[in-house]
């Protein structure tokens, strides 16, 4: 099937979705308000669905125009940073890239390669989609992002996994805590400890709970929460200790918090980059992925 339509009818869905009606729309695109509805007309004929459902008061997305909006985002957004790339190289360069991160690496380790990259390309914008394992997985599989940072995906036959590194977990507490002074525990010296730790829904949680119980190691968890953020911040009030990836934790030396290896077993999560099998990164996103890869590939050598 041959899908006759012009990038400005896919702009025209956008602009309608954006600004909550057809009269803004089309004055944010200076065409006029039949224009634009001849425009929609003809792009969900050529699609053979409805994207839109029309009210005298308000406009609202159809199930096919919901699962259609994000693509459509991200066509536009790598067929401007294809035009804008050509010829250009350095400090002109422009783009977008989209990615998904699991919280766990978006927190700490993600915005400093983000700040390296900006230095070398400052014209070049981002979209960091923060999510749980699965939901991140969903993103790439959708096509919402480029690519995807977690660490789950070998088992989906439409993505690919790229493993960068393994990321083992640590203790992270405060300064003042009678465990901070030892350089490195065992998971049987944690027997006792208050330990806060995130939800057993999460990913990261499941992959944890699973390798201790293999080694019948029963943790105390004092609180459980939904959001990295969060377990740190109790842990900086002092309210107990928690057991989180190492890249979870700050990186630099952190006025409060400290973190500390756990052996007997050591335990890790294979962190690396997901991606739809045979798509193609974007100029600028192919980009920051190497200098993603390489960044990590550092801070697994530097622990």
């Amino acid at each position: 099937m041959r899908l006759n339509f012009e990038l400005l009818d896919l702009r025209a869905f956008l602009a309608v979705i954006d600004f909550g009606g057809f009269h803004k729309a089309a004055e944010h695109l200076a065409i006029s308000q039949p224009a634009l509805s001849r425009r929609i007309q003809g792009l969900e004929a050529t699609l053979g669905a409805q994207l839109l459902e029309r009210t005298t008061r308000s406009v609202s997305m159809t199930a096919v125009g919901r699962q259609l909006e994000p693509l459509v985002r991200r066509m536009i957004d790598e067929f401007e940073s294809a035009l804008l790339s050509v010829g250009d190289v350095g400090r002109a360069q422009h783009g977008q890239v989209h990615i998904a991160c699991i919280p766990t690496a978006a927190f700490y380790f993600l915005p400093k390669v983000v700040q390296a990259f900006n230095a070398i390309y400052p014209k070049i914008r981002f979209r960091i989609v923060d999510e749980g394992a699965a939901e991140c997985l969903a993103s790439v599989a959708r096509g919402e992002v480029e690519f995807g940072l977690n660490f789950m995906g070998a088992s989906d036959p439409d993505l690919t996994f790229t493993a960068l590194t393994d990321d083992p977990f640590v203790l992270a507490c405060r300064r003042d805590h009678p465990l901070a002074a030892v350089e490195e525990l065992t998971w049987a010296d944690l027997r006792g400890v208050p330990l806060i730790g995130v939800s057993r829904a999460s990913g990261n949680r499941l992959l944890l709970d699973a390798a201790l119980s293999k080694s019948d190691i029963q943790l105390q968890w004092l609180c459980e929460v939904n959001h990295l953020s969060t377990s740190l911040g109790l842990v900086e009030t002092g309210l107990g200790a928690s057991v989180l990836p190492r890249l979870a934790t700050p990186q630099d030396d952190h006025p409060f918090i400290v973190s500390r290896r756990i052996k007997d077993p050591v335990i890790t999560r294979t962190l690396g980059i997901v991606e739809r099998r045979h798509a193609h990164l974007s100029p600028a996103a192919q980009r920051f992925r190497d200098m993603l890869a390489a960044n990590w590939s550092d801070a697994a050598k530097d622990d």
